[in-house]
């Protein structure tokens, strides 16, 4: 795996580019049969979707089999690395790389701590009610609103959310207090319209129960090698073509016109970056068996509870 540090031109870190290379088929897998959807995490089924014919929400299940890529985090590590995004994203991007059930696969992502969550809160709520307003609730059985909640990157756990009575959640009650908390690691699942938990469903329980912005990273799929190649192309292109029209400019106006180098050169910047940074789509594997096999997993996990249609 190949990593660059994405930075902005005030030399602020905002994220870690990982290139995945010889990996073509994730741990934690998206696999898709029409509107159904399948997670799974090695053989076991981890969480199953099914998309309404409207496309207003989406039915799940969670079958409680998912096992964090995460190993367990010391209080130690959390002071140690308060406060540094950047170091928290190398370790995790090492533990996502060796866990044989984690999400990546071949290509290029991203793993930023300027997740879009922490510019959704327009209207100034309260931590803890904006951020529990933003995890859907629901076990086993739920579903994400694709009505109301349209675009609003909202939160699936992967597993039940612990309560504040929970003795992992008074832990890190006290580390989201001291500001040492670990990040809570979230997966952008385009499928779902909505991340997932990795790692971290105690930690964001102890941030919504302190009503303290919970520390975030967040994992999605940027474009791949030919795409930004491409892309670079064509920014150098526009920004040549600029140059050329300021020149042009300045030849009939004389040198009262700039150069146009300043703002040519800004639009560039932003376009690369654009290209390291932007969201695209997550990947989904054809299911095996399609339609027909999901609702035979659907019926086989839900214990008949789910229909083979999808519908609860």
């Amino acid at each position: 795996m190949r990593r660059t540090d994405i930075v902005r031109e005030d030399g602020t870190w905002t994220g870690l580019s990982l290139e995945v290379r010889s990996r073509r088929r994730p741990g934690l897998c998206l696999f898709s049969a029409e509107r159904r959807l399948m997670l799974t995490q090695g053989e076991q089924p981890v969480l199953l979707a099914s998309v309404a014919a409207d496309h207003c929400e989406v039915e799940f299940w969670r079958t409680d089999a998912y096992r964090s890529v995460v190993p367990p985090l010391r209080a130690a590590a959390g002071r140690d690395l308060a406060g540094r995004p950047d170091r928290w994203a190398y370790r995790f991007a090492e533990y996502l790389m060796e866990a044989p059930g984690g999400p990546l696969h071949d290509g290029r992502w991203l793993l930023s701590c300027e997740s879009p969550l922490l510019r959704g809160n327009y209207v100034r709520q309260e931590p803890s009610e904006y951020w529990g307003e933003m995890v859907v609730e629901g076990h086993p059985h739920g579903y994400i609103d694709w009505f109301v909640h349209s675009g609003s990157w909202e939160i699936l756990p992967l597993r039940p959310m612990p309560d504040h009575r929970d003795g992992r959640v008074k832990a890190y009650r006290k580390q989201a207090r001291e500001g040492t908390l670990a990040p809570v690691l979230l997966w952008w699942i385009s499928g779902l319209d909505c991340h997932v938990i990795l790692d971290g469903h105690a930690r964001l329980a102890a941030a919504i129960a302190e009503s303290t912005t919970p520390p975030l990273l967040h994992l999605h799929r940027t474009a791949d090698g030919d795409e930004v190649a491409a892309g670079t192309e064509r920014a150098r292109e526009r920004y040549e073509a600029e140059l050329a029209r300021f020149a042009e400019l300045r030849g009939r106006h004389g040198t009262a016109v700039p150069d146009g180098a300043a703002i040519a050169g800004a639009s560039l910047t932003r376009d690369i970056e654009g290209l390291h940074t932007a969201t695209r789509p997550t990947w989904a594997w054809p299911l095996p068996g399609g339609q027909a096999e999901w609702g035979r997993v659907a019926h086989e996990v839900t214990a008949g509870t789910w229909g083979t249609d999808g519908s609860p």
